[in-house]
């Protein structure tokens, strides 16, 4: 059957950290022998490479060298060739010596194929004698001649050392543009007191040779190969595309010129990383170079190394998918032996800190003795190092805004707590001896052992480690916190009153808004200190409500609470459950006599208020009840005005036939004033009562005259007006009409004809 095992959290880590760990560290031993494996075969690779070229190069120094010494055994037997010798040291030779001499110059031609031409020089002859082929062949005159710089060279024989190649470059004939590169051999006689020139020959041997030789390279048609000679110029050879970079100056020489024998480095040439490889100089003082990119030496090892990695990766995902399936059984005894033994561990640990924090809780509220051998045995059982007998302050910490606070962490507020606590602990303890109690609420308490430092030290630092606790505790937590700090004891009996100094001072948070640090030796207060509640201000303030003057009531409710801040918390208590009390019982008449019902809303709460942390939050609440109610009594006021005013409309349109209608007998009939009555009408309705009777009446007329047969003095009768002329009157004033021509027109009131 299938072992199902319930991994936790903690323990799926485990299996991950001891996968982990077998996987990296076989992936780790590949990579690293891989690349010390990769390092030397690179350097073997690069040395093999080197040595091959090392010995190409040096088997082209040698041949070049031979071809050297078969250019001095040529030079040699021309000079010892009794025809060719006559060309040399005779003015004016005969026809049959110079043919014959001729003659054996072409033979030795032919017999070498690596030389492009031969040249026998005599500077008392009229002629040059040269045997090449093809190209200028004969006797040429100094004129005719088409190698004219052999003529520089020899003009300066001295400066050339005899049989050291000079390499050049010449036209063969007058008639092609094409030129030969060739390397010249100078054997020259110059003995003498004046040391002249008395002969030469010059053996020109084609750099094709040279350069095939130096071309013989070994599966590599990337490499360049080239020669320079004792001064670090460029002789012969392929060079790379950046030529400047090899110039005799170029740092790449220099290294090469700084170096008596062979070697090789790495360097860019042409923005290429290259192998360059060099031969020591040979018996010319020429070296031997080869370049050769680095990417090529080095190709097959990187595919190598490539192949490596991709095996690595292989193994880790395969080690990771496989390990994933078998971890569990694998380590099923480590699984039950790890979760049990943090289990373990996480009771012990939280049953010895709620021990600890119940200790010290009793402490406190003074519900264990502090000096009891029993306890002090029981503190040390727990770990408790607090001393008692040395100075010490308490701390205490509380939340602001807790009632919100409790309301968005309900389920964490122990969690949060509990983290205010080990980051207070740990900034104290720099400088003190700490331990932490949660006391329940918004409320943590530090007790702190001073060490030794003088009274003022203690106290800025005391100081500088509190805010950094309101600090660390802002930005990590986003909560603020009030701190309130006794002054210093070191009598163990003043623990429990330092306690409830410290609860009360901290109650001042009310004055100093959140985030605020108290002393409590701030707010000692003598008992000599007598409060006297002000109770013209209170005479003040209700009335004031009762006149609905809510700018003034604000004022006074200020004045009350803001006079209680130098003294004890428990004469704001008092003073505001007395304001309260007076407040709740205004509000109740106020609506009482405005019939106005008393919601819920409209009633302070001792407890409610008590609950709040600010002085401005309470005024908050109690300012907007009294807002609240002057809305109410103004929605009143507005309310019974518009009655009135209707009332008024319906007497009109229900009297309006009444001759006795006018302002007095509306106001008679509502047993009102007719000065108040005009007044609220006018105001609301922007019309006199007057001109609204008046109105009424002749609308009236207009409808009897249109639609009825009735007499003009019964019409007036019947709306109101008891003499017909003074009807006459008013309707003509009103509409320009009589009211005969406007039952007769029938025409609108000012649309009648002009007469």
């Amino acid at each position: 059957m299938p072992v199902n095992v319930n991994v936790s959290g903690d323990n799926r880590k485990l299996y991950i950290k001891l996968l982990l760990s077998t996987i990296l560290c076989t992936i780790l031993t590949l990579l690293v022998s891989s690349t010390i494996y990769f390092v030397n075969y690179r350097n073997i690779n690069l040395n093999q490479v080197y040595q091959t070229d090392l010995e190409n190069l040096t088997q082209t120094s040698r041949e070049v060298i031979s071809m050297t010494e078969s250019a001095q055994s040529l030079t040699f037997q021309l000079y010892r060739n009794g025809n060719i010798s006559k060309l040399m040291f005779y003015e004016n030779p005969d026809i049959y010596d110079t043919t014959a001499a001729m003659r054996e110059l072409n033979n030795y031609l032919n017999s070498m194929p690596y030389i492009a031409s031969i040249y026998v020089y005599n500077p008392k002859a009229s002629y040059v004698y040269i045997a090449s082929s093809p190209g200028q062949n004969g006797l040429m005159t100094k004129d005719e001649l088409v190698d004219k710089d052999i003529l520089n060279v020899l003009d300066h024989f001295q400066e050339f050392k005899p049989f050291v190649p000079i390499p050049r470059t010449y036209l063969k004939n007058a008639s092609s543009t094409q030129k030969s590169n060739v390397y010249t051999y100078l054997c020259y006689d110059a003995i003498g007191n004046d040391n002249a020139l008395n002969s030469a020959v010059i053996v020109n041997i084609t750099t094709d040779w040279i350069n095939k030789d130096i071309g013989k390279q070994q599966g590599n048609e990337a490499s360049s190969s080239f020669i320079i000679d004792s001064k670090g110029s460029t002789l012969t050879g392929k060079l790379p595309n950046d030529a400047e970079a090899l110039t005799a100056e170029s740092a790449i020489t220099k290294q090469i010129m700084s170096n008596r024998g062979s070697g090789y480095f790495i360097d860019k040439v042409g923005g290429k990383k290259s192998l360059i490889s060099f031969t020591a100089p040979d018996s010319l003082e020429w070296r031997y170079i080869r370049i050769t990119p680095y990417q090529t030496i080095t190709e097959k090892i990187n595919k190598i190394r490539t192949t490596t990695i991709y095996i690595g990766i292989s193994i880790l995902v395969a080690g990771l998918l496989v390990s994933w399936h078998l971890s569990r059984k694998l380590y099923v005894p480590i699984d039950r032996i790890v979760t049990r033994m943090k289990s373990l561990e996480s009771d012990k640990r939280n049953s010895l800190f709620t021990l600890k924090q119940d200790v010290l809780r009793k402490l406190l509220q003074g519900q264990e003795p502090i000096t009891a051998k029993k306890m002090r045995e029981k503190r040390s059982e727990l770990g408790i190092s607090f001393d008692f007998q040395s100075d010490y302050r308490l701390i205490l910490l509380r939340i602001d805004g807790f009632q919100p606070f409790l309301h968005r962490h309900q389920d964490d507020l122990h969690v949060y707590k509990y983290a205010i606590m080990n980051i207070s602990s740990e900034i104290v303890s720099q400088a003190y001896q700490v331990e932490t109690v949660d006391l329940g609420n918004d409320c943590i308490v530090l007790l702190m052992n001073v060490r030794t430092a003088p009274l003022d030290a203690d106290q800025s630092m005391l100081l500088a480690l509190l805010k950094q606790i309101q600090k660390a505790v802002g930005e990590l937590l986003k909560i603020s916190i009030s701190v309130t700090y006794s002054p210093l004891s070191s009598q163990p009996q003043d623990l429990i009153p330092m306690h409830r100094r410290i609860i009360e001072a901290s109650e001042h948070r009310l004055f100093l808004g959140p985030g605020c640090l108290i002393s409590a030796a701030d707010h000692q207060y003598p008992e000599t200190d007598d409060y006297l509640f002000t109770v013209e201000k209170e005479k003040k303030l209700i009335d004031a409500l009762m006149a609905g003057k809510v700018a003034e009531a604000k004022k006074l409710y200020s004045c009350i609470i803001e006079e209680t801040r130098p003294y004890p918390i428990s004469v704001f208590q008092a003073t505001l459950s007395r304001l309260t009390i007076t407040l709740n019982g205004v509000l109740h008449t106020i609506l009482k006599n405005n019939s106005l019902d008393i919601p819920i809303s409209m009633q302070l709460s001792k407890n409610a208020l008590a609950k709040l942390e600010t002085i401005e939050e309470i005024e908050a609440v109690v300012f907007e009840l009294f807002d609240d109610l002057k809305k109410r009594l103004d929605d009143k006021r507005s309310m019974k005005q518009d009655d009135l005013i209707r009332k008024i409309n319906d007497m009109i349109e229900q009297h309006c036939g009444n001759p006795n209608l006018c302002l007095n007998w509306i106001a008679d009939e509502m047993d009102m004033s007719p000065i108040y009555l005009s007044r609220v009408y006018k105001q609301n309705t922007m019309n006199a009562v007057v001109d609204v009777i008046n109105n009424m009446r002749m609308n009236r007329a207009k409808d009897l005259l249109k639609h009825s047969d009735l007499p003009i003095a019964d019409i007036a009768e019947r709306i109101g007006y008891t003499n017909s002329s003074y009807f006459y009157r008013m309707f003509k004033k009103n509409y320009g009409v009589t009211p005969t021509d406007y039952r007769k027109t029938g025409l609108e009131p000012g649309n009648q004809a002009s007469p």
